[in-house]
């Protein structure tokens, strides 16, 4: 078995006391002051008038159109890439089993 010369882990010779430092002054720890129950909100509430929420739901039904438009239009050259793949697919099909005839 293998023994290091070195202690690792060397115990203490003697007991170990802290000393007290008096040049230090305490620190006194102070509760904040309570907030009154009548203090106004941080943020004021939001207040939207008729043509705000006009013009809110005007955007969101904008937003809802484009984003659909692109997922359609992902959808459709998807399934046209896959048409063209197919087509590619019958012709080479063909002529491999064209060759193979003559």
């Amino acid at each position: 078995m293998l023994r290091p010369k070195i202690p690792t882990n060397p115990m203490p010779t003697g007991i170990v006391t802290g000393t007290v430092r008096t040049d230090v002054p305490a620190v006194l720890h102070q509760t904040p002051a309570p907030v009154p129950a009548t203090a106004a909100p941080a943020r004021p509430t939001v207040q939207l008038t008729p043509g705000a929420v006009v013009a809110v739901i005007g955007g969101g039904t904008a937003v809802v159109l484009v984003v659909g438009a692109v997922l359609v239009s992902m959808l459709l050259a998807v399934a046209v890439t896959a048409a063209s793949l197919a087509i590619s697919a019958l012709v080479v099909r063909s002529l491999v089993a064209s060759q193979n005839h003559r």
